[in-house]
């Protein structure tokens, strides 16, 4: 990787620094409190409590309140009554959409084909969930969770029900306590994400651009793989569809990069670096080995129990050469 020189744009030191400094402490509910007025308005810029996500992360007693205003669960710009005003309404519009869902069902189950197969494939899905921790106590109402994705399924036209989507609303349903919030968190954090994760709308653009970097960064290793076969960067559309919750060793490294992908910081389009990042964990063993283009996808698949800091952190650097390097425009454009 090239050396940062002094010379370099103030994004570059910054984002470099963030993998040569340690970590300060996530931010508490006594800080986060401190973010706002009396009257609960924002007395802090969002943009520096987001540069602040990025380098320390959230405490967990913060983690479902400030998730709701990296989501647009909460208006950024809204004071505490007005929140408490959009929590009552989220919770009624939720219970209106479960009513309209009981109503319709029959005559979804009558007419629809793909209503069907998709019930049945997300309940399949759910079935293979573990729903007890170490100890044996119960995590997940499974039941719930199978609701909430069917009215979900339902309610949204553009991002169709997709393996993964199972994993994703458990993992909100871990950290919320009331079905409306799971429901309305999953809903605004499909938005914020459906470039990146949503098989129909953007991970095809991901994989793009993913090509791309390899092409401009590293293009001894791009024409590695390219030798290997079409396709071989296609194949990794599970990092994205997945939001990458599979390659982690924790719940807490999921949520710390997905709080990370929300801030929209340090860049756009982050999720491409941290997939450029993995990719270069496996790079000496594929370049060194004869590995085919199927091994190559198995030792991808094969990164797990990553630390999300660690990789937050080489993503950043990789941000710092781009900039340093001068990508080009279809690069620029993407992330810049």
């Amino acid at each position: 990787m090239t050396t940062l020189s002094p010379e370099n744009s103030l994004s570059a030191r910054w984002s470099a620094s963030f993998i040569l400094v340690k970590r300060k402490p996530p931010i508490d509910k006594t800080e986060w409190d401190a973010f706002f007025d009396e009257n609960g308005l924002l007395a802090k810029s969002r943009d520096s409590i987001c540069v602040n996500i990025l380098e320390r992360g959230l405490h967990p007693f913060v983690r479902t309140e400030a998730w709701k205003f990296l989501t647009g669960y909460y208006s950024w710009q809204s004071s505490q009554d007005e929140r408490l005003t959009v929590d009552s309404a989220r919770r009624k519009n939720y219970e209106a959409l479960c009513e309209m869902y009981e109503k319709i069902q029959p005559l979804l189950e009558n007419l629809h084909r793909n209503f069907m197969e998709t019930r049945n494939n997300i309940a399949y899905d759910i079935q293979k969930l573990h729903d007890k921790d170490h100890l044996g106590n119960v995590l997940i109402d499974k039941k719930r969770l199978e609701k909430i994705l069917l009215l979900s399924y339902v309610c949204n036209t553009q991002a169709e029900y997709q393996q993964g989507f199972h994993e994703m609303v458990m993992l909100f349903q871990l950290m919320v306590e009331h079905d409306h919030e799971t429901f309305w968190l999953f809903q605004f954090f499909l938005q914020k994400t459906e470039h990146s994760c949503v098989i129909n709308i953007g991970v095809g653009k991901n994989l793009d651009m993913l090509n791309n970097l390899i092409d401009f960064l590293d293009p001894v290793f791009a024409e590695h793989l390219r030798g290997k076969g079409a396709g071989t960067v296609q194949s990794l559309f599970p990092w994205f569809c997945f939001c990458f919750q599979r390659a982690f060793k924790s719940f807490e490294d999921v949520w710390r990069l997905w709080e990370v992908l929300l801030t929209g910081k340090p860049c756009r389009n982050f999720q491409v670096l941290v997939a450029y990042s993995m990719l270069q964990m496996v790079r000496e063993q594929v370049l060194q080995e004869s590995m085919t283009r199927d091994d190559i996808i198995l030792a991808c698949n094969n990164l797990i129990d990553l630390d999300a800091d660690v990789l937050i952190s080489a993503a950043c650097l990789i941000y710092a050469e781009l900039i340093q390097r001068g990508a080009p425009q279809p690069l620029k454009d993407f992330f810049l």
